[in-house]
């Protein structure tokens, strides 16, 4: 399967919302005590054949680019991968020292995927969920196969060299 990443446009959004409202339920997502209008943010689609299939979405600070959100409708295929390599190299293409992203602590796929591509835990933000559900209260307590959902699990990818 072809795999081609595009930067989204402006005429882009409109799929961007549909896509995150099908993949998350949602175009808000919570880090770290931020809320993101995710739909809003800059970042990638990715297609398969031509199709549309993956969003990867990101948010500069300063010297830092965190990965807000990361999504594709199939799995196997090398999209998503191609998607978080993209946001790597933005973040590179912008002078940032790194680049990281939240997961929760339910999300054993995500968190094996991030691992297995280079991308190294950093941080465990204990007790997180809590701040988060009172920016976005709809955050469900439950996760991937019953899980709690309570802690964020920071990740980072270093882009300096030695890192």
């Amino acid at each position: 399967m072809a795999i081609t990443i595009q930067t989204i446009e402006a005429g882009d959004r409109e799929w961007v919302r549909a896509f995150l409202w099908q993949q998350a339920g949602n175009t808000r997502m919570v880090s770290r005590g931020r809320l993101h209008q995710c739909n809003e943010l800059p970042g990638f689609i990715g297609s398969l054949d031509g199709q549309r299939a993956g969003l990867v979405t990101v948010r500069l600070d300063g010297r830092d680019c965190e990965v807000v959100t990361l999504y594709t409708a199939v799995h196997g295929q090398g999209l998503g991968s191609a998607l978080l390599a993209a946001a790597a190299d933005y973040a590179r293409q912008h002078g940032c020292r790194r680049a990281w992203l939240i997961t929760t602590n339910d999300n054993e796929p995500a968190i094996r995927f991030y691992a297995n591509r280079g991308w190294r835990l950093t941080a465990v933000h204990k007790g997180a969920l809590a701040q988060s559900r009172l920016i976005k209260p709809e955050i469900p307590l439950l996760g991937l196969n019953g899980i709690p959902i309570e802690d964020e699990l920071e990740f980072e990818l270093g882009l300096q060299k030695g890192d």
